[in-house]
């Protein structure tokens, strides 16, 4: 499979298309790929062709049927891509296509209501020829009866003046046989309105009146049958359904057309029947020297329709020919069996609508101009909704086309633009919100670009911060140093510093500034500037031989390597100064603690004054504990504070735990970290560098503080006696 992807990648690219991701899209190529190949071998010759033509066209099919939904997608994904193009067919679907279909049906219902108006009409107009040539017949007939009963031998019988003959009717060409007990009646004068027929077929038993087909023409005929004593006298009266006559039938109607169809019973087995079956058969006329001798009946039948009347010239442009089939029942004269003639009227809306009124056309006019009346209204009323449509459809799209070129703007990086909202509407609400959304973003990202900038800055903190900390290995021959700060954010306010006199002696501090922060790491800067201020003030005051320092001894023969650890020797002054300092130069709320320590080599004594910070634990090497706690007030939030100072003896093995507030005071759900596992762990640990021991208190701190954030800095300082 992946060489065939590989392959699908390589020709799509090719022509610079995306490769097909879908299964119909991979089916629809892969199909495509088959039809080619397929292509090669419907060159050969023989029936092998024949095999790859038929599977060539099966491809094809496949290949369109699976293209069909790709060319849907397609026209979804490029020609409703937009809004617009979207709510244009929305309300075509829902607008437009109802419209089309009520229309679509009252039009095929008119056409079919018409079109049924017109052979109801000319059907009518048939029958009513067929009422009057009954009743002629008739009364002839009755006539007939009398003569005879006046004159029981007479062999011929007066003919009817034409007026009689004709009656009401219009029709030309009326025809009167006469016939008793099956004998013809000469009728006299003769003529071709008189010429008797010669017979009449056995089924005629009883009256009769209707269409009837006799070799090929159709008549209008009725059939008389009366008893005179022992007598039959039958009457049997005719006019031709031609072209002139089918004109005054069809007079006010349209065009109509009679042709004979076929013969409904298909169950007779004589001869007769056989001759008679004819069908409707509209096969070209070059086609018709190869027909049987059914088709020739067929052709005939066909010669023997009749069409007449005229289509008059449309009145307006929906006055458009209406055209409808529909039975006419029709006798073959010789058989009596019934055909399915066909009568086809072709008609206009404007002639059946004045024959509908025929009888009031005032009423015709009124309702005619309220139709137009009402299709004008709706109408109007049409174009009013297209109009709301199009109103509502530019504002819609409008608000789209305004969304989009404003995320278009914001992702070029303008997030100052805004969209202009003039209405008041939920996509205006929307628009609102975009300016809303665009305005937080705008703020956000200049926030954040400011706290880039407070990051970057806190980093060049941290950096400084991390230059006061003592750099590298702090030690003196017979004291191991080792001292770590962990901030709780990006800078410490935490304190620690090492301070080594003549390689032999070292200075120790640690405080704790309140607060978090940059606030608290200025603070701890400042106090870490002014405790080596003392130092560095001491030794230009030794150096420049000022006479409060006069009493400065140095440690060295060198002139310039003299120190002033002396200074250090007195660490409750030096608070009781820095004391002052603070409170002098920082906000009332600012202060520190701070634990000061000078530790002297040579007599291996430590000399301490503890600020209001948590008291340094002297672990002993028989493990018993000393607090270092003497001391005083936290620094810088008193004036004129008085500080004490204390001395220890240092032995070989014993260890100093100096701390902050964020290695004892971490909290879980058993409580706060504290002096008693902190002292556990430098027991257990306490073989071990300084360096693993402080990595192992730190070990266990995030074993007891867990997934929470730190919430303190973290100060340890470490000592050992050698």
């Amino acid at each position: 499979m992946g060489h065939l992807r590989n392959f699908e990648v390589a020709v799509f690219r090719r022509v610079r298309r995306d490769p097909p991701q879908g299964k119909v899209h991979r089916i629809a190529f892969w199909l495509f790929v088959a039809y080619l190949v397929l292509g090669f071998g419907r060159a050969l010759p023989g029936q092998v062709r024949e095999v790859f033509e038929a599977l060539s066209f099966l491809t094809l099919l496949l290949l369109i049927c699976f293209c069909i939904p790709l060319l849907w997608r397609w026209l979804f994904g490029r020609l409703l891509w937009q809004v617009r193009s979207r709510l244009v067919v929305t309300y075509l679907l829902m607008g437009l296509a109802p419209v089309v279909l009520f229309v679509t049906l009252a039009s095929l219902m008119l056409y079919v209501f018409s079109g049924q108006f017109a052979i109801f009409a000319a059907t009518t107009e048939i029958t009513a020829e067929l009422g009057d040539l009954t009743a002629a017949n008739h009364g002839f007939t009755m006539r007939t009866l009398h003569e005879i009963a006046m004159d029981p031998k007479r062999t011929s019988i007066p003919a009817l003046e034409p007026e009689e003959a004709t009656g009401e009717s219009t029709l030309k060409g009326t025809v009167v046989s006469v016939f008793e007990d099956g004998r013809p009646l000469q009728m006299t004068p003769g003529g071709p309105e008189t010429e008797a027929t010669q017979q009449y077929p056995a089924w005629v038993k009883k009256p009769f009146s209707g269409v009837v087909l006799e070799n090929g023409a159709l008549f209008l005929r009725a059939v008389d049958v009366q008893e005179l004593g022992n007598r039959q006298i039958i009457t049997v009266t005719s006019r031709p359904l031609h072209r002139e006559n089918v004109d005054q039938i069809a007079h006010g109607l349209g065009t109509m057309s009679i042709i004979p169809g076929v013969r409904v019973d298909d169950d007779q087995d004589d001869g007769s029947a056989a001759k008679s079956r004819t069908v409707i058969n509209f096969a070209p006329k070059n086609a018709a020297a190869k027909q049987d001798a059914e088709d020739m009946q067929v052709l005939e039948a066909r010669r023997s329709s009749v069409t007449g009347g005229s289509l008059p010239a449309a009145q307006h442009f929906y006055d458009i020919p209406v055209t409808f089939y529909a039975p006419l029942d029709t006798l073959d004269w010789a058989t009596g069996r019934p055909h399915s003639t066909f009568a086809k009227v072709t008609s206009r809306p404007s002639l059946l609508y004045q024959r509908l009124f025929i009888t009031s056309l005032k009423i015709a006019a009124i309702m005619q101009d309220l139709l137009i009346g009402v299709a004008i209204a709706f109408g109007v009323i049409e174009l009013f909704a297209f109009y709301m449509a199009v109103r509502l459809n530019r504002t819609i799209t409008a608000s789209v086309d305004h969304l989009y070129a404003a995320t278009t703007a914001i992702d070029r990086g303008n997030l100052s633009h805004r969209i202009e909202v003039k209405r008041n509407d939920q996509l205006a609400a929307l628009s609102r919100s975009f300016n809303s959304m665009a305005a937080s973003l705008e703020r956000l990202l200049d926030e954040q670009r400011e706290k880039q900038r407070l990051q970057n800055e806190l980093a060049i903190a941290q950096e400084v911060q991390a230059n006061l900390f003592p750099q590298g290995n702090v030690n003196v021959p017979s004291l191991e140093l080792h001292g770590a700060c962990y901030p709780a954010r990006t800078v410490s306010g935490d304190y620690y510093d090492f301070l080594v006199f003549g390689g032999r002696n070292v200075g120790l501090a640690i405080g704790d500034i309140s607060g978090k922060g940059i606030s608290a790491a200025l603070l701890m800067a400042t106090l870490h500037s002014a405790v080596r201020a003392y130092r560095f003030a001491g030794e230009e005051l030794v150096t420049s031989g000022t006479p409060v320092m006069s009493e400065v001894k140095t440690r060295h023969e060198d002139e310039d390597e003299v120190e002033c650890g002396e200074l250090f020797e007195d660490p409750a002054k030096i608070l009781a100064l820095l004391n002052r300092h603070l409170y002098r130069s920082t906000q009332p709320e600012k202060y520190a603690t701070l634990w000061l320590g000078h530790y002297d080599g040579a007599t291996q004594r430590l000399i301490y004054s503890n600020g209001g910070q948590l008291p340094p634990l002297l672990l002993r090497g028989d493990d018993t504990v000393t607090r270092l706690d003497c001391g005083g007030t936290v620094v810088g939030l008193l004036n004129n504070m008085t500080y004490e100072q204390a001395t220890e003896q240092m032995h070989p093995g014993d260890i100093l735990i100096a701390y902050s507030d964020g290695v004892t005071e971490p909290e879980n759900e058993f409580g706060e970290f504290g002096e008693e596992r902190l002292l556990e762990v430098v027991r257990r640990h306490r073989h071990l560098s300084l360096a693993a021991i402080s990595e192992q208190v730190m070990v266990a701190l995030r074993t007891w503080i867990g997934g929470q954030e730190q919430p303190d800095d973290i100060t340890l300082v470490l000592a050992r006696q050698q």
